[in-house]
């Protein structure tokens, strides 16, 4: 399977990130509706950041997303911007729903401050050190 670059006006790119959020609490609030509407906010927010939202699954507390990521982007950033504008409409939209588990008004976040963020695809970095090592020298 070959490997599919990205290019921008001076890089060629290919930099993907396995996110991990955590709901606030851990607490299991996470309906069907909450994850389409999780998979559109991130998805949009993906766009604005020349991000792509490769893949996207969750469960009643966590949800994964496998993002391709663009070389401009500062990753706590990219991070933050998924996370507050996801948890601004979450609880905007199912407010009601909501309140059953966050009773909270003066703490409005639906995430966990935490987050996991892991480097993702190509070779494994054996692979990559073996390649790096093979290079020629120059002659002079």
């Amino acid at each position: 399977m070959k490997t599919q670059l990205r290019s921008g006006a001076h890089a060629v790119f290919r930099i993907q990130f396995h996110i991990i959020f955590v709901t606030k609490y851990r607490k299991n609030v996470i309906n069907q509706a909450i994850l389409s509407k999780l998979e559109e906010v991130f998805s949009r927010v993906c766009d604005k950041r020349k991000c792509i939202l490769l893949e996207f699954k969750g469960e009643e507390n966590h949800v994964h997303l496998l993002v391709d990521a663009h070389p401009d982007n500062n990753i706590s950033q990219l991070i933050s911007s998924l996370k507050s504008a996801s948890s601004r409409i979450v609880r905007k939209e199912f407010q009601d729903y909501l309140k059953q588990f966050y009773w909270k008004e003066e703490d409005p976040s639906f995430w966990t401050d935490a987050y996991c963020v892991i480097s993702a695809g190509g070779a494994p970095l054996e692979i990559i050190k073996e390649y790096i090592q093979s290079q020629q020298k120059p002659n002079s």
